[in-house]
């Protein structure tokens, strides 16, 4: 039992996705747990950077917009270019680049 997405082969468990998040979230100098929705009392929109709408989104039944997959896509490459490349949290993150590059060219 996992998150899986449309439009690629990323997978992971609830548990691990949330980890992937935090380190995302890390990564641009914000702590996940402080946010809204997330245990903290931090809005999302105190942050300006497009890898936002793949952190504030919730773990089942949402979705981004074609435009937003497309610019989450690029943001999420940058992110993870200096991860391991034998990181699983950064194949996924390849994969769910890809899909989400994929869904935004066929609207």
């Amino acid at each position: 039992m996992g998150l899986d997405f449309t439009h690629c082969e990323a997978h992971w468990s609830y548990s691990d996705f949330h980890d992937f998040r935090k380190r995302l979230a890390a990564c641009i100098g914000m702590n996940l747990d402080d946010m809204e929705g997330f245990g903290g009392v931090i809005p999302f929109k105190n942050y300006q950077d497009d890898i936002i709408p793949l952190l504030e989104q919730p773990d089942a039944d949402s979705y981004l917009s074609s435009s937003g997959c497309q610019t989450v896509a690029a943001r999420l490459r940058q992110l993870i270019r200096h991860w391991p490349d034998d990181d699983i949290d950064k194949m996924n993150a390849l994969y769910l680049a890809e899909g989400m590059e994929l869904a935004s060219s066929t609207k």
